[in-house]
């Protein structure tokens, strides 16, 4: 493992480490069952201010995994890196096998490697990126999640115009959402 992949996943555990200690949580964590009908299925997305050091955006998908993003941060290298949670809120342990990416030259198993960055002002996909090996800059072993449970994730992308300060984040199976960038 390169020296700059150590250092982004020593940050990717430090996630949960920083919002346990500022004390970050939901707000209620119970599902959202005010005129929902049938919709439970349906993938839900939602952005918001990450000023006061919360939740930038979240991220509702099939099963009830919630993706929670923390920070989208451009770094001086040029790089985007995109930090928060997976959670679980389903009843069935979850597999993010869906997350990688369909390339097969990459060697990366359970990760969010299909994840992207998109500008839509200049129509855009930002890949993650990829270290020397093949393996992606991205949290990687994301199976056997189990109901309730949470884990940190990352993903380092190449960084858009400096003019850019906001981006559509992807990742398979969820909804889109729109992030802004700091940094």
């Amino acid at each position: 493992m390169s020296a700059g992949h150590r250092r982004f996943a020593a940050m990717a555990l430090l996630v949960p480490l920083a919002a346990a200690a500022a004390g970050c949580g939901g707000e209620g964590g119970d599902k959202d069952d005010g005129g929902g009908g049938t919709g439970g299925s349906k993938p839900v997305a939602a952005s918001g201010d990450s000023s006061s050091g919360g939740t930038l955006a979240e991220m509702k998908g099939p099963n009830d995994v919630v993706v929670t993003i923390r920070s989208a941060v451009r770094d001086g290298g040029g790089f985007v890196t995109v930090q928060g949670t997976v959670t679980n809120h389903g009843r069935a342990v979850f597999d993010a096998l869906e997350w990688r990416s369909k390339e097969t030259s990459v060697k990366s198993r359970s990760a969010i490697s299909g994840a992207s960055l998109v500008d839509d002002r200049s129509k855009k996909r930002y890949l993650v990126l990829r270290d020397t090996d093949g393996e992606c800059l991205c949290t990687t072993g994301l199976t056997n999640i189990k109901p309730d449970e949470s884990r940190p994730l990352f993903a380092q992308f190449p960084a858009p115009p400096p003019d850019v300060s906001a981006v559509d984040l992807q990742i398979p199976t969820m909804p889109s959402v729109r992030i802004k960038l700091s940094g």
